[in-house]
């Protein structure tokens, strides 16, 4: 198929699949883009085309910021927001050719696990199982679903606990988290910025690769963006290919609440993997249990200090009914982040002020401090590398104190990406708040740790088709050490042809 024609194809899907609200901002038909498709065509025929991306349309998260489209981060606060600028990762993917396809739809500023919480309305899932509309995952279920349906060639989001992989489980698409650092942060609008990563929703491993390679560099705008120096020494460490793959099944993951689909698809995972040679070993995160109550401490506690700045006088949407003098009191702000924050915004805002006090600090932020350590430390129990940043464990195979070669710990791990099926739009709106973040169980850990993961789906077979909301297809995870984020896609793409799928 012909760039064009690609291209054009996706415009007419935007338009068909309006009624699933993938978009906030949608490619306009009339725009220029048609000119650039026909430029990047011309390059391609001559054999010079600017990257595999040139001329391809590529959705964007609207919590990165696009100088030609507005960012709303779907919030009322900021619906009449533009930047002046691109985010690092937009002007990479516009130098290499690709075109924006348009501002996705996601939970306001990020927070929620099913893009339900949108000033512009929730996502809904495409289902093809019964006829109830069901949830697309969360944050970046906008560009889970654009992938999905053919609405873009390819998307990008953002994951702070699973918001990329969880939606990909949803929709029967690849979603993949780098190791933080490696991808630039900056211009995308701040949620956690110890956890915030840039991610890649496509329809496999090849087109998840051709982005990661465009987009990761360092930027020295961001000053969590890996140096050169680092990123050499981390491409350094070669895997060892003189013994089969080691696979590591965290036994934690293995809970009552799995789903039966859910557990045939990972039994079905792990037999495929063996049969190429890989051996499968349990391994134990014992702190997993404890994870998700850490994230839901300090993800908010950062959240409540970045949206601090919303105030209606340095940014944000000010309230047009209260005069710029409303006195002392603060009415104000008060009024302008009450009527501009939706209600889950509001809540981690208030969760987040809690741990933050004086009163609370020692027994909620620093306490989960100390079990995002934990978290990471069993990670590196596990892994045959060990950390690249905790100085000598490559070098002498010393982590946390016992001594650990690359014949004792294992490559990657792999689990379930969620518990169950996708829920539906009626269950998600009669879940409690906790019940709510429960979903992200299985993806928070590898956030904490800053590790690489992907979600691959892996097609459930039989009578648990209808009991997986819609795609018959399960979200699998690969999982690997800082900076193996090589390893994770090589595995994804072992996971990926045991169906048929990929390139």
């Amino acid at each position: 198929m012909s760039l064009l024609r690609e291209a054009e194809k996706c415009l007419a899907n935007q338009k068909t699949c309006a009624s699933l609200n993938a978009f906030i901002t949608p490619l306009q038909q009339s725009g220029p883009w048609r000119e650039r498709v026909r430029e990047a065509e011309s390059r391609r025929e001559k054999g010079t085309p600017k990257s595999p991306l040139d001329g391809r349309l590529i959705a964007i998260k609207d919590n990165i910021c696009t100088r030609d489209m507005p960012t709303t981060c779907a919030s009322k606060m900021l619906e009449s927001y533009t930047s002046p600028f691109n985010a690092t990762v937009v002007q990479l993917l516009e130098n290499a050719g690709a075109i924006v396809a348009g501002k996705t739809n996601m939970d306001e500023f990020g927070m929620g696990s099913h893009s339900m919480y949108s000033h512009f309305g929730p996502v809904v899932n495409l289902t093809e199982c019964g006829k109830e509309k069901v949830s697309a995952g969360g944050s970046s279920g906008g560009s889970a679903v654009a992938v999905a349906t053919e609405q873009c060639y390819a998307a990008l989001g953002t994951d702070t606990g699973g918001s990329v992989r969880l939606p990909a489980a949803y929709t029967g698409t690849v979603g993949f988290k780098p190791s933080y650092g490696f991808l630039s942060r900056f211009g995308v609008v701040a949620y956690a910025n110890s956890l915030d990563t840039v991610g890649i929703h496509g329809s496999n491993i090849s087109t998840i690769r051709n982005i990661f390679h465009t987009l990761n560099h360092y930027d020295h705008h961001d000053p969590t963006s890996h140096l050169p120096p680092t990123r050499a020494r981390l491409a350094s460490y070669a895997h060892p290919t003189s013994r089969p793959l080691r696979i590591g099944v965290p036994t934690e993951y293995n809970i009552n609440e799995l789903s039966p689909p859910v557990r045939a698809a990972w039994h079905r995972t792990l037999a495929h993997l063996q049969s190429t040679g890989a051996t499968i070993h349990p391994v134990s995160l014992p702190t997993t249990e404890a994870a998700l109550a850490a994230y839901y401490v300090l993800a908010p506690a950062e959240a409540s200090s970045n949206l601090s700045r919303y105030d209606g006088i340095r940014f944000g949407t000010r309230n047009p009914k209260l005069p710029d003098n409303a006195g002392p009191g603060g009415y104000l702000y008060a009024h302008t982040r009450g009527r501009g924050f939706g209600k889950e915004v509001q809540r981690r805002i208030l969760l987040g002020t809690l741990s933050l006090s004086a009163d609370a600090m020692e027994n909620y932020f620093l306490q989960a401090q100390r079990v995002r350590a934990r978290v990471r430390d069993d990670f590196d129990q596990v892994f045959a590398r060990g950390n690249p940043f905790i100085k000598g464990d490559l070098e002498s195979g010393v982590v946390g104190g016992a001594k650990k070669g690359l014949e004792d710990g294992v490559d990657v791990l792999v689990a379930p990406t969620a518990a169950g099926r996708s829920p539906t739009i009626n269950e998600v709106q009669g879940m409690g708040e906790v019940e709510g973040y429960v979903g992200d169980v299985f993806t928070v850990p590898a956030s904490l740790a800053g590790l690489p993961a992907v979600s691959v789906p892996v097609r459930v077979e039989g009578e648990g088709m209808h009991e997986v909301g819609g795609r018959g297809s399960v979200g699998m995870q690969i999982i690997g050490q800082v900076g193996d984020d090589e390893v994770v896609l090589r595995v994804g793409e072992v996971v990926e042809g045991m169906d048929g799928k990929g390139t």
